[in-house]
């Protein structure tokens, strides 16, 4: 139970930083986007998406049962897309105020969890 927790709280901590890694530049570049550059957005990018990293991979290590995990591979890769989708959710909310989620985003995410339940049923 608690390497399933653990698990699950290391792919939030890595999807949100990925999240901001993949989309905060379209909030907070502004007008540094053109000093930087492209060039520097995307090296701006990688230094955030490092820490993705540091945590993904630990998450994936814990998680998985090869290594004493509770997860399967299949089971960790549905868990980080609806995860993903989450902190997506609340990052869009958040920093996009101008964006909205309609009945066909929610309608798509409801049957991501169908996904995560046939996915875990056995």
């Amino acid at each position: 139970m608690m390497k399933g927790l653990t698990t699950i709280g290391l792919l939030v901590l890595s999807n949100s930083f990925m999240t901001f890694a993949w989309y905060g530049h379209l909030k907070f570049g502004g007008s540094k986007s053109t000093t930087l550059g492209m060039f520097g957005l995307v090296l701006a990018s990688w230094g955030i998406a490092f820490f993705e990293y540091c945590f993904q991979v630990p998450a994936n290590r814990i998680g998985y049962q090869q290594f004493g995990g509770p997860f399967s591979l299949v089971q960790l890769k549905v868990i980080q897309e609806v995860i993903t989708l989450v902190v997506f959710m609340i990052f869009t909310l958040i920093f996009f105020k101008n964006e909205t989620f309609k009945v066909n985003h929610l309608i798509g995410f409801a049957f991501l969890v169908l996904a995560v339940y046939f996915i875990f049923k056995k």
